[in-house]
């Protein structure tokens, strides 16, 4: 650099405070600066102490790792921001194509054609530059892997002579594995196994790894859980030291864990959960009084086993929350604790945290407290036994469980009462039916039924909201930090979409000036009935925002709750158990004592919802996998469906009896030329003017079955469409 033009940028450089961190003064220095600069432009201009400069190059590495810096041709360096680079998560699409996330949150996604992947791969955090925009998104190339987001993988190993391979499940990650003879741990043709990726060579190579465990043969279901678990990386392994203090625990109460504890074992609480439900953490019962009624909702004390920070609670709060598969379960806690001291068996003495809560006749609540108690299950009843009871009026089941009808039929009638409190006020009840999986012996998926929802669903499902409303209020009150779960309304533009939609299909509904709980409610009322019942349910679900859990309490958006949050199930839930261990501190207290400071609160929210999402996710995927082979064996076979998705190559149909999906695709419809209409959800022939809409009923026929990329595609009768 010539040295009036280097003299001008002294002149004018920031102030060197030598207080300022190293990073950031280098930072300001290039900032100031306006252009690339070389190391050695960057340690002159930073104005180093003595001894600083070894440092200075660490530290503009560590920046270039980070993504603040960008190293160039020529060896000079630039700020990232100033280039208009931008540093984000890849997300592969298994067509070659890709997707950048911003990590700032900010701006829209950031398509990555298959030509300007260049070497990185689906997770990896990357650096890449906007170059165009194209029909108002922005279009860039990759510059930089920062970080390899993904080094195991699941997959299917394919021996050879010298080198084998294994093909990732996962078809965002578009590369095969090649697997030296050595490496390959005794893994036979066609297993599944795990591998970890040692080297990512240049463009265009394949990756070189190592066989860490042979998962085994694929058409095994217990095989498919596992893969599952690995593939969404689903701590599912308990660390010694957390099992080593489970088993440290008692077997059963000690005298002095009752001391200050309220006495409710002759309280007869009882149990109501699932046929194949292996911890209870509930237990409710409710007295009718001459004014009203009163509710006892005592839930599993766990956090008097789980201190904060002890090996078990790193261990839960790393996993979020437990994992339901049809045939297996990644629990939060160990079984010491979830199936056995902190499951209210009935007839053994449980440590509890009791809510009890108070109403008038009309169902408003009137006085609530809480207290740390030991109780007794009095019964374990299954959500079929109650309905047996109450609807069915079984006389076996009745004469067996005499002395409890009179308490199943007061629950009702609190039930009924608080679930028309909710509806005055606006809560929304989706009417869409819920899949149930029923296995064989084996493991295999014999049949997907709807799942029941009688009157004993609504009775823990309305007791669980009071109770969890309680605790929020209670805390709210107070100012006590807590974590809830907040649900927030439809963002505006989506909530136009479907208004727009329900217009086209005939409903009388306008757009509101602000959207209400009530409004959403008004509009389910207008489509039952309606031939349309189940698409408006569906269309308005999926308007919705996801409930996520933070420290602020804005309310519950779908439940019509000014204060929510979960406390009702700790065994599986960590959110739960941070509640219990706030509620816990303060239920006797004047003056609040905060446990969590709301940074804190913020930051386990965030990891929670991320948790609960790839729980989610990761059911979702096992519920794929059981579908395509059970429809393996059913090409050709004709079923009754709803178009429950328009997209341009095609739409997605819904079978009505079986609750499995599959896709039509348009390569396969050769009467026409047919066109997406977006805004309508639709697409009509341009010939024949046949429209195949959401919501729409088809008659269609089992066309292929992928099992290995979970495909169902299906195939229009066309002459018995557009009836």
């Amino acid at each position: 650099m010539p040295r009036k033009q280097r003299n001008k940028i002294q002149q004018k450089a920031p102030s060197q405070n030598r207080e300022i961190p190293l990073p950031e003064r280098i930072l300001a220095t290039m900032h100031h600066a306006g252009h690339p600069l070389y190391l050695r432009e960057i340690m002159h201009l930073s104005h180093l102490r003595p001894g600083e400069k070894r440092e200075a190059r660490t530290v503009v590495a560590d920046l270039v790792s980070k993504g603040k810096l960008f190293l160039l041709k020529g060896n000079r360096y630039g700020v990232s921001d100033l280039m208009k680079l931008i540093r984000g998560r890849l997300i592969a699409h298994h067509d070659g194509f890709g997707f950048v996330q911003p990590e700032s949150g900010e701006g829209p996604d950031i398509f990555i054609p298959a030509r300007a992947l260049k070497g990185a791969v689906h997770g990896d955090r990357v650096v890449v530059r906007v170059e165009k925009t194209r029909r108002g998104r922005p279009e860039g190339s990759i510059l930089r892997v920062l970080e390899r987001g993904i080094r195991r993988v699941v997959g299917t190993f394919h021996q050879g002579k010298s080198v084998s391979t294994v093909i990732p499940e996962d078809d965002r990650l578009l590369f095969e594995i090649l697997i030296s003879n050595r490496h390959r741990a005794r893994a036979k043709d066609g297993q599944v196994v795990l591998t970890e990726i040692d080297s990512f060579p240049s463009k265009g190579k394949n990756p070189e790894g190592r066989v860490l465990e042979v998962i085994g043969d694929p058409d095994d279901m217990k095989v498919q859980t596992r893969i599952v678990i690995y593939k969404h990386e689903l701590p599912h392994v308990f660390l010694h030291e957390a099992l080593a203090q489970a088993e440290a625990l008692p077997q059963a109460l000690l005298p002095e864990e009752s001391q200050g504890r309220k006495d409710l074992r002759d309280l007869p609480l009882v149990t109501i959960d699932g046929e194949n439900a292996r911890d209870f953490d509930d237990a409710v019962f409710v007295k009718k009084t001459r004014t009203g009624f009163v509710l006892t909702v005592a839930i599993a004390d766990v956090s008097h086993y789980v201190p904060e920070d002890s090996p078990i609670d790193l261990e839960a709060r790393n996993r979020g929350t437990s994992v339901y598969f049809p045939s297996a379960v990644v629990p939060m806690l160990p079984e010491t604790l979830s199936n056995h001291l902190c499951s209210l068996l009935p007839n053994e003495d449980r440590l509890a945290i009791a809510a009890n809560i108070s109403f008038d006749r009309e169902a408003n609540v009137r006085r609530t407290s809480f207290s740390k108690a030991i109780i007794r299950s009095h019964c374990r009843f299954t959500y079929k036994e109650v309905r047996k009871i109450l609807v069915d009026r079984d006389k076996d089941l009745i004469a067996k469980n005499r002395q409890f009808i009179k308490d199943l039929n007061v629950m009702v009638e609190l039930a009924e009462a608080l679930s028309e409190k909710r509806r005055q006020r606006g809560s929304i009840d989706f009417d869409l039916p819920e899949p149930e999986v029923i296995l064989g012996l084996t493991g295999n998926l014999e049949e997907i039924v709807r799942r029941e929802r009688n009157i004993a669903h609504r009775i823990i499902e309305e007791f669980m909201i009071t109770a969890n409303e309680a605790v929020a209020s209670f805390l709210t009150k107070k100012e006590i930090p807590g974590i809830y779960r907040i649900h927030e309304a439809p963002d505006p533009d989506k909530l136009a979409e479907f208004v727009k939609f329900v217009q086209d299909l005939g409903i009388d509904i306008q757009t509101p000036e602000q959207v209400s709980p009530k409004w959403c409610q008004t509009v389910l009322k207008k489509a039952s009935g309606n031939p349309h019942e189940y698409v408006v349910n569906m269309v308005l679900l999926r308007t919705m925002k996801l409930a996520v859990y933070s420290s602020r309490n804005i309310g519950h958006f779908g439940l019509a709750s000014p204060s929510y949050l979960h406390f009702t199930s700790p065994i599986r839930r960590y959110p739960d158990l941070i509640v219990h261990r706030i509620l816990k501190a303060n239920m006797k207290r004047v003056r609040k004592r905060p446990i969590y400071s709301d940074g804190q609160l913020e930051a386990m929210g965030q990891d929670c919802s991320a948790r609960e999402r790839v729980g989610m996710e990761a059911e979702r995927e096992m519920f794929d996998r059981l579908k395509v082979r059970f429809m393996a064996d059913k090409i050709g076979e004709e079923y009754d469906g709803i178009i429950s998705g328009v997209t341009s190559f095609g739409f997605f149909v819904e079978l009505r009896d079986i609750f499995i999906s599959g896709v039509v695709r348009l390569v396969d419809m050769a009467d026409d030329y047919y066109v997406l209409e977006q805004a309508r959800q639709r697409l009509i022939g341009q010939r024949t003017h046949k429209v195949f809409q959401l919501g729409q009923l088809v008659r269609v026929k089992v066309k292929a079955v992928d099992i290995a990329r979970r495909h169902i595609n299906f195939e229009v009768i066309l002459n018995q469409c557009n009836r």
